[in-house]
């Protein structure tokens, strides 16, 4: 395997990193919308409203991955907080550690910035993934519970 490089994506890999977005949308079986898909990129990035980390695979020079993080706050701590609220990788890249790559710029990031930590969800299901934040330290969260209300 050639090996990966891990850095904060800008405005200069918005094309190729859209792509990727957008396949990441279908994976959760959104339909394809490349456009749609570089817009809401661009803005997150214009008016720097996360934080996205590319996985870019050195021989090929293709983006293989990435992580995006909103920042929150939580009130109690007075502390920023942030939300990985994206994670993939392409599928002929998993099992190839990326995504643990992908994850340590996140943790990285969160100390580096000062941040409480970081919060993620995952479905019940997703076993994968269950695993590989509880082997990065993740804590599953049974004390509150979350609910999200649909604007009508």
């Amino acid at each position: 395997m050639n090996e990966i490089t891990i850095y904060q994506a800008t405005m200069g890999d918005l094309d190729e990193l859209s792509v990727v977005f957008d396949a990441y949308r279908q994976f959760y079986g959104q339909p394809a919308d490349p456009d749609g898909a570089r817009k809401f990129l661009r803005d997150r990035l214009i008016h720097r409203q996360s934080i996205v980390f590319t996985a870019r695979e050195e021989g090929s020079g293709k983006i293989v991955g990435f992580t995006q993080l909103y920042p929150t706050f939580s009130s109690i701590s007075m502390k920023e907080t942030l939300v990985l609220n994206d994670l993939f990788v392409k599928e002929s890249y998993r099992g190839r550690g990326v995504s643990h790559l992908l994850m340590q710029a996140a943790e990285d990031y969160a100390r580096t910035t000062g941040a409480k930590g970081l919060a993620l969800e995952t479905a019940n299901d997703n076993m994968k993934a269950r695993r590989l934040y509880e082997k990065r330290g993740f804590q599953l969260e049974t004390t509150y519970l979350s609910y999200y209300w649909t604007t009508p």
